[in-house]
């Protein structure tokens, strides 16, 4: 059954103010976003834009999303370098860490900021209503925002490292929670400017950090399969 009048004009309104939002994003920064500016682009009144999202941080998400283009596009290539599960997570590690701390704010309006309701029922929500067409994004990205508990995402990427005796099924939850929170601490420690570290230096901790987590768990007899290190740097 066809989308109907009424549908169809909800759905290009949710565009419209989206392609708006993400016009001030590029322009001004994501520390100059304001409903009024998103409006005022849009052609539209800010009234007019709250009808369509609930709360100014449910528009800055779907547009934060935009933003993760160039991850994604790089992720494969990244994940080719591994030779096996963990590998293969530590270097989509990699990817996430150069990524995200380009774009520090970004990345932190979609994993770390207080959306008023959790992520999972806050997409379910929005999606119930523009399920045809969520954020104008690639079917790779809304797999990714769908599934949007990154731990758990996590978790089962590195499932098969069980079969392939590298760690034991009891480790997964832990391994992928912890690495999670370290890399949280050094996104909260940039943002608030607790240290002066550089842009390299970030991503260079925290991958030391998530490296020596994850050799904590894999079977001794194992650690000569991993050919992926990241050390420490003096800061």
């Amino acid at each position: 059954m066809g989308e109907s009048r009424k549908e169809i004009q909800r759905t290009r309104m949710w565009r419209y103010f989206l392609d708006a939002a993400t016009e001030v994003i590029e322009e001004e920064g994501i520390d100059h976003f304001t409903i009024r500016k998103i409006a005022d682009k849009a052609g539209f009144t800010s009234s007019t834009a709250y009808n369509y999202f609930k709360d100014l941080s449910h528009l800055k998400f779907f547009a934060a999303m935009r933003f993760m283009s160039d991850y994604l596009e790089e992720l494969p290539a990244y994940l080719e370098k591994g030779n096996n599960t963990v590998e293969k997570w530590l270097y989509s590690w990699e990817c996430f860490c150069k990524h995200s701390f380009a774009q520090p704010k970004i990345y932190s309006v979609i994993f770390m900021d207080n959306l008023g309701s959790i992520p999972e029922e806050l997409l379910e929500h929005y999606y119930q209503i523009y399920q045809n067409d969520l954020i104008g994004l690639p079917d790779e990205v809304k797999d990714i925002i769908m599934e949007h508990n990154f731990a758990k995402r996590s978790a089962l990427f590195i499932e098969p490292a069980v079969e392939e005796k590298f760690m034991e099924e009891d480790d997964i939850e832990m391994i992928s929670d912890m690495t999670l929170l370290i890399w949280k601490g050094m996104m909260n420690t940039i943002i608030n400017k607790r240290r002066n570290y550089t842009q390299e230096e970030a991503m260079q901790m925290t991958l030391y950090y998530v490296y020596e987590s994850v050799m904590k768990v894999i079977k001794p007899e194992k650690r000569d399969e991993i050919k992926v290190s990241y050390t420490k740097i003096d800061t």
